[in-house]
């Protein structure tokens, strides 16, 4: 592929976009949905095929893995995008001037966005149905880990397009290879914004390697901290549900932190875990608190490495605090400002942690793992942004559009 030809063909056809109706868009989307289910088997078998190549035992594994319910669930979000309102042409403000020039400020499509991805196939579809409806063409470089998947993605969508008789170029899957990814990040004039969804360490290459304007997305290092008032069986409830539900995501538990005076609740509140076989990686008092009642074999001692990471799988690690200031301290010194949690019963704490925490999603007694597009009411996501300028949290149909201002007169001249 002539990478720089395919990005002139995609720029080309992102105009076009301005061109369709809302209703023509939902109908693609709905006939996507609808494709997508037709086509399962035929993804799932390119699916297996990428599968086949990767050790089971990769936290990679699970996010590359495709499922005729996890299709349907993504056929479910197409949908869900679909009902949504379009989020172009909004009236952000309207004024008019003393010389009687109007000035209308209305959301737009960026125009043409880049994601750069790994192994996660569901992401093909659910950027480009999040594209579309905001009214932006979308260039895609997935890894080499999920080429056949997103092959096969990329040819149902095409299908639908040319069914429509909509330029299939709007959206483009670049090569797995590293020539593209340079070219990507070098794609001023042809790509106006580049979203990275992965580890911390692609997030890390892709902004330091890019010329062109990036929003960091995907890497969750989550805390949870139980509080001196906190309910033991709540605790329970939910720190089983965001370590265990998926833990190869971004909203996925990775360190409990946990106030001193309630270390006699602690077996409790990680007795849920040791169904699913966690290792808990745990300081001096929290290994004390656990030893005799948590597995053996699934409890070690921790290290500096054991915190401040996102392990991706089922590993977690504990963290004994004194005070309230020191839980905040702690989540402030490794947080990667995704998803952070508190469990208590004093509202006094539960306010404080909402204005003292930095994250893009705060939560008081409530997993961490709805975080997610769908799960806020967004329809899907493109990505958690973990930044401060312009998107942060779910990126959804909102945070996929700019603004331009119109400016209507008769005949006004500046003096």
């Amino acid at each position: 592929m002539d990478v720089k030809k395919q990005l002139e063909l995609t720029l080309k056809a992102s105009r076009s976009l301005a061109l369709l109706s809302e209703d023509k868009i939902n109908e693609i989307l709905i006939d996507l949905a609808d494709a997508a289910l037709e086509y399962t088997e035929d993804v799932l078998v390119e699916n297996q095929k990428d599968l086949s190549r990767m050790d089971p035992q990769d936290p990679k594994f699970d996010r590359l893995k495709l499922t005729s319910e996890r299709i349907e669930g993504i056929a479910a979000d197409i949908r869900n995008v679909a009902s949504l309102p379009s989020p172009l042409g909004r009236v952000l403000s309207e004024t008019i001037r003393p010389n009687g020039m109007k000035i209308k400020k209305i959301s737009v499509a960026f125009g043409v966005i880049g994601i750069i991805y790994e192994a996660r196939p569901n992401v093909t579809f659910d950027v480009f149905s999040l594209c579309l409806k905001s009214g932006n063409a979308c260039v895609l470089k997935g890894g080499s880990d999920a080429i056949d998947s997103n092959t096969a993605i990329v040819k149902v969508i095409h299908s639908v397009l040319e069914k429509h008789s909509v330029d299939h170029n709007i959206l483009t899957l670049l090569p797995a290879d590293r020539a593209a990814t340079a070219e990507i990040l070098n794609a001023r004039g042809y790509v106006d914004l580049l979203i990275p969804r992965g580890s911390q360490g692609l997030i890390d290459y892709v902004r330091e390697n890019a010329s062109i304007p990036v929003i960091e997305t995907g890497a969750g290092i989550c805390h949870t901290y139980f509080d001196e008032f906190g309910d033991a069986d709540k605790g329970q409830a939910i720190v089983e549900n965001a370590k265990t539900r998926r833990p190869s995501v971004c909203n996925a538990l990775d360190c409990l932190v946990l106030h001193e005076s309630r270390l006699a609740d602690l077996p409790q509140l990680c007795a849920d875990l040791a169904k699913s076989e966690v290792v808990i990686y745990a300081d001096e008092k929290a290994y004390a608190a656990l030893d005799g009642y948590y597995p053996s074999a699934l409890l070690e001692k921790a290290t500096e490495e054991s915190f401040g990471t996102e392990f991706l799988g089922y590993r977690m690690s504990v963290k004994t605090v004194p005070t309230f200031v020191d839980a905040l301290d702690h989540i402030a010194a490794y947080s990667s400002k995704h998803s952070e949690a508190i469990i208590s019963e004093s509202e006094e704490r539960l306010d404080l942690f909402r204005k003292m925490v930095d994250a893009s999603s705060v939560y008081c007694n409530v997993s961490t793992a709805f975080t997610d597009g769908a799960q806020f009411g967004l329809g899907a996501e493109i990505g958690i942004s973990t930044q401060k300028l312009h998107a942060r949290g779910p990126m959804a149909l909102e945070e996929l559009t700019s603004y331009k201002y119109l400016i209507d007169g008769d005949g006004q001249v500046r003096p």
